[in-house]
């Protein structure tokens, strides 16, 4: 049996800072701001990390798919095949990218564009 538990509390806690993003004072000082958004970025990658996996578990376990790839997007396009998202490819390869982006730029200038 798949234990969700995970990644419920990711996405609850992703979904609860994120609000707290939206809702910030402008007139908080810009480093408390920037905090807030690393965080917001964070729940994002733990909870996107956590749904592949949970995805990977399902079409092995669940599904009874032999060679599950061991990498997000082909993951994705895998579970499309399956009938197992609800909004088209395009919008999971892009969190896939996002997901990168968002690792791999530390000036913060991409993680502006996703929030």
């Amino acid at each position: 049996m798949i234990d969700y538990e995970h990644l419920q509390k990711s996405l609850s806690h992703l979904e609860e800072q994120f609000l707290n993003y939206q809702s910030l004072d402008p007139a908080l000082p810009r480093l408390m701001q920037e905090a807030v958004a690393e965080s917001v970025i964070q729940r994002f990658e733990i909870s996107y990390d956590c749904l592949w996996k949970v995805l990977k578990r399902y079409l092995a376990e669940e599904l009874g798919i032999p060679e599950v790839p061991n990498s997000p997007k082909p993951i994705f396009r895998l579970a499309a095949e399956n009938n197992l998202l609800v909004t088209p490819i395009e919008q999971w390869l892009g969190y896939a990218d996002a997901r990168i982006n968002t690792t791999h730029d530390y000036s913060g200038e991409k993680a502006k564009g996703h929030l």
